[in-house]
């Protein structure tokens, strides 16, 4: 039962997560520490430092160490399959529509929403991940709001890719 636990929670991290680096960690933080406490607030972010440590994807070193810890090989094993397997199916459809529909203005603008939907998830963790610690400055609200405004009134996209 836990294993199939484990697939299911990160295979939800899996679809739900949307971009990359740190923006699906919200989406684990409630699975792992909340609703299953699997692991604890202190040890989440004490294995964010340890994952930056070796190379890869984030969520997958946090489906390897959560499953690892709840129920060994086999668990890290669970939790990479539900992991992987949802952004794989994802990918597959949306490249599909994508390049059936790609010039239709409502695509686009979607695109563009997702976008923005990304960016306030990275701002939320990194509010979540200093506030412990007492670390807002001013300097740092500063520096936050300098590259909301730049991110809002420049052209610079930083999620954009070429085509």
């Amino acid at each position: 039962m836990i294993l199939i636990k484990l697939f299911l929670s990160f295979l939800k991290v899996g679809f739900f997560a949307i971009g990359g680096a740190y923006s699906f960690l919200p989406l684990i933080e409630k699975e792992v520490v909340q609703k299953y406490q699997w692991l604890s607030r202190e040890e989440f972010l004490e294995v964010m430092g340890m994952v930056k440590i070796f190379p890869g994807a984030i969520s997958i070193k946090y489906a390897t160490y959560t499953g690892y810890k709840i129920a060994g090989i086999w668990g890290a094993v669970a939790a990479n399959v539900g992991n992987f397997l949802a952004p794989a199916l994802l990918i597959a459809f949306a490249s599909f529509l994508y390049l059936r529909y790609k010039n239709v203005p409502a695509v686009k603008n979607a695109f563009e929403a997702i976008q923005l939907v990304v960016f306030a998830m990275i701002i939320a963790v990194a509010f979540q991940t200093v506030s412990p610690f007492k670390l807002l400055q001013l300097r740092s609200i500063l520096i936050i709001i300098t590259a909301f405004a730049l991110f809002i009134y420049t052209k610079i996209e930083p999620a954009r890719s070429e085509e």
